[in-house]
Order: structure tokens, then sequence, then C-alpha cells
């Protein structure tokens, strides 16, 4: 239980090190809006990816945290959510890793 919990904790402290320090004012600007708004959205959202792939040691989540955060920033971005439904829905892919790296653990 104790693993779990520190793994769910990796990941927040994980997605709140992306999305503040590591995504600064530039970047925050450049994927809302600019000649490469969708390359600099994209990008941010590596970055996430990249470090969900990190805490778990799975790329494939990586991967899907990288999809999932693109199409969430970009709803908000488009005003279709606002930022505490935004990071509610962040926060919500971190627990659905969490479930599925414990059921690929179970014997």
């Amino acid at each position: 239980m104790e693993a779990w919990l520190t793994l769910f904790l990796m990941l927040l402290g994980m997605h709140w090190i992306c999305d503040y320090p590591l995504q600064g004012q530039f970047l925050s600007d450049a994927k809302a809006k600019g000649p490469l708004r969708v390359y600099h959205l994209i990008a941010h959202a590596g970055i996430h990816g990249a470090g969900v792939a990190l805490v778990t040691g799975n790329v494939w989540l990586g991967l899907a945290e990288w999809v999932l955060h693109t199409l969430i920033d970009e709803a908000k971005i488009r005003g279709k959510t606002t930022f505490a439904q935004d990071q509610a829905l962040h926060i919500a892919c971190k627990l659905l890793w969490l479930v599925l790296v414990i059921v690929d653990h179970k014997p």
C-alpha cells in the first residue's frame, strides 16, 4: 500500500514540476497562440509524457499521458474547460496510471 501511495505522490509531484517550473511563461503563452502553437502544445505535453514514463517505468503510460495531456490542454485553450477542470482531468489521468500500474503488478 505504501508503495502505491509513494507512486501516486511521485506522479502528482512530477505533474506539478512539469506544469509549473518546467512550463514557464514562454511555453504557457506559446502553446496558446503563435505560429508554432501546436508544436509548443505537443512539446509541453511530451514533457509530461516523459515524466510519467520516468516515474512509472512504462513507456506506454508515458505515451498515453502525452496524448491525453495534449487533448486536455487543447480543451482548456479553446475555452471548453476551466483551469480547475483542466487540473482535475490531469490528476484523474495520474489516478488512472496508478490503477494500471497496480493491475499490471498483480501476481
